[in-house]
């Protein structure tokens, strides 16, 4: 199982994401309201408006939440203005990292960022440093239990999926970022609702961290996911299940 998928499916099952349910909406509001700036407020017209509205229902945002946010992007209310920064370094070990947020202050998040990574055995990076190691790709995760493979992969591929893989206990469905919300709903459309569905930067090679450099890999991105101003963090470190379990703990 990819490092980022076996990170992200042990942290749901903890309810992680349930607990830091505040964080999420944060994240989610300052995304709304970029997305509205940059593209509009319609998200018949905004694609990227679109996914982030779905994403925002499917953790039960009130829609009242969803409407403010947008009007802020829109400039319709008024609100803080939001820059979007890629910030790209290394963990324990050697792991790349891929770190996206959304500040309002970027002097304060990058002296804030480089203190966590330094903290946990870290360094920031140059730009283009490690982003040389990760390509962009809609992803699908699909729990092997709620869907039938010959069905899945059929409905996925129709839609313009590029591959299936055969991830353990899921399967990974990959798309060209274009495509991915048709093929999402494609998928949607057989009855089944991800696991996760997103457009992620995937490692084409993986690190394989244990012990310590594992121990500390976990940490460091437990404290990067739950800064205020971090939308998403991409890593290509290889950790067994149990270690991240047991450093979850």
């Amino acid at each position: 199982m990819s490092g980022h998928s076996k990170w992200h499916t042990i942290k749901h099952k903890k309810g992680a994401a349930d607990a830091k349910r505040g964080k999420i909406f944060t994240r989610i509001i300052k995304e709304l309201t970029v997305a509205a700036r940059n593209g509009g407020g319609d998200p018949g017209t905004n694609p990227r408006l679109r996914t982030i509205i779905a994403e925002a229902k499917s953790v039960n945002m009130p829609a009242d939440n969803i409407k403010k946010a947008i009007q802020r992007g829109t400039g319709e209310l008024p609100g803080v203005t939001y820059e979007e920064i890629t910030y790209e370094g290394y963990g324990p070990g050697g792991a790349a990292l891929i770190i996206e947020t959304l500040t309002d202050n970027k002097n304060r998040t990058v002296g804030e960022l480089r203190h966590l990574l330094e903290k946990h055995n870290g360094n920031l990076g140059s730009s283009n440093s490690v982003a040389w190691m990760f390509e962009k790709k809609g992803y699908i995760v699909v729990e092997k239990s709620a869907a039938d493979e010959e069905k899945l992969l059929n409905t996925a591929l129709e839609a313009g999926a590029d591959d299936m893989r055969d991830d353990g206990d899921t399967w990974e469905v990959l798309t060209e970022p274009s495509i991915f919300e048709t093929v999402r709903d494609a998928v949607k459309g057989l009855g089944i609702e991800p696991a996760s569905a997103e457009v992620a930067m995937l490692p084409q090679n993986y690190v394989k961290l244990q012990g310590k450099e594992a121990s500390q890999m976990v940490k460091l991105m437990e404290v990067l996911e739950e800064h205020d101003d971090v939308k998403h963090v991409w890593s290509n470190f290889d950790i067994e299940e149990k270690e991240i379990e047991a450093s979850l703990a």
